[in-house]
């Protein structure tokens, strides 16, 4: 299998150009726009997204946020972890292990990860080693959320 370099993303309007060809394009990029309009340095690299590049084209990207522990409600025990969200890669290079050096880059970090599984990607979740959370409405807003958790980590009843 080929090895990916995933890269922490600059936010610059390089960057949020081409977030507009992925299909998950919403608030958290609009917010980041803002800011660079509101004369945010350019290349600032203090940004949540991680990307792939192939030739020069971002092909593959993820959101990944550092979530501090009195905010958590899921691990046991109560601890920081990683939350990844808009995991997309552009269809093109879809199938090529992508997704699976971002998920892996995320797991490098050795923190707890929470994701939300949508659009039917329950099975690749399970595959990358993330297990379905037992369903809390009053934590989970209608989510539905999968977790991978490092050894020494277990969940919350």
């Amino acid at each position: 299998m080929q090895t990916y370099q995933v890269e922490k993303l600059k936010i610059n309007f390089k960057t949020l150009e081409e977030f507009k060809k992925f299909r998950e394009y919403g608030l958290a990029e609009l917010s980041m726009l803002e800011d660079l309009e509101g004369n945010l340095i350019e290349n600032n690299s203090d940004s949540p997204f991680y990307g792939i590049y192939q030739d020069g084209k971002l092909v593959a990207r993820m959101c990944l946020y550092h979530v501090d522990a009195k905010y958590d409600r899921y691990f046991d025990p109560q601890q920081d972890f990683l939350e990844l969200w808009k995991l997309e890669v552009l269809i093109p290079y879809q199938r090529l292990g992508l997704g699976t050096a971002l998920v892996s880059y995320a797991k490098s970090l050795s923190l707890p990860i929470k994701t939300n599984a949508r659009n039917r990607s329950a099975p690749f979740w399970k595959k990358m080693g993330f297990q379905p959370v037992r369903y809390n409405p009053e934590r989970d807003r209608g989510e539905s959320p999968y977790v991978w958790l490092p050894e020494g980590v277990s969940l919350k009843d």
